[in-house]
């Protein structure tokens, strides 16, 4: 318990860091990830930035937990949904729990695989594998992205009848 100035009790939450591996050519960027300790798991928070002219609607993300020697021990994905306007910043906390169990000698690392946006989609081709790569030391593979049109999200077309 943590006492604050006024002698109220307040809970000290835990909040364990995270390493980002950055997709550069996906229109979010994801910076200070951690972790907050919760009854029911853990919640993520982080800075949240959109760098594209369309708004934000949803995102995938896959955090993955190795050991010291790079021994990835679980690899987790979650869909997450927001609503992030063209070209602005926010700090956002996912509610839904994650499910871990964490050793003081493990890495975690957060990489987004996944960007739904008004009009396109972004993939990261083949994730799980640069992903493993990367916690493996071989910066040599780089993430492929492929944007496609989004034609269940975007705004309906105006059509001209001559």
């Amino acid at each position: 318990m943590l006492i604050t100035v006024a002698g109220q009790e307040a809970p000290v939450q835990r909040q364990v860091p995270v390493e980002v591996f950055q997709v550069t050519e996906l229109p979010l960027t994801l910076t200070d990830p951690t972790l907050i300790k919760t009854k029911d798991g853990y919640l993520l928070k982080c800075q949240l930035a959109n760098n594209s002219e369309f708004e934000a609607l949803g995102l995938r993300y896959s955090l993955a937990v190795a050991d010291s020697m790079n021994v990835i021990s679980a690899i987790i994905s979650r869909n997450e949904g927001l609503r992030l306007p063209e070209f602005e910043t926010r700090s956002l906390t996912f509610k839904t729990p994650i499910k871990l169990k964490i050793k003081s000698d493990e890495r975690l690392v957060l990489m987004l695989d996944h960007v739904i946006g008004t009009d396109y989609l972004w993939d990261v081709m083949k994730a799980t594998e640069a992903l493993k790569a990367y916690l493996a030391g071989d910066y040599s593979v780089a993430p492929r992205v492929v944007r496609s049109l989004n034609q269940v999200d975007a705004p309906p077309r105006i059509q001209v009848i001559h």
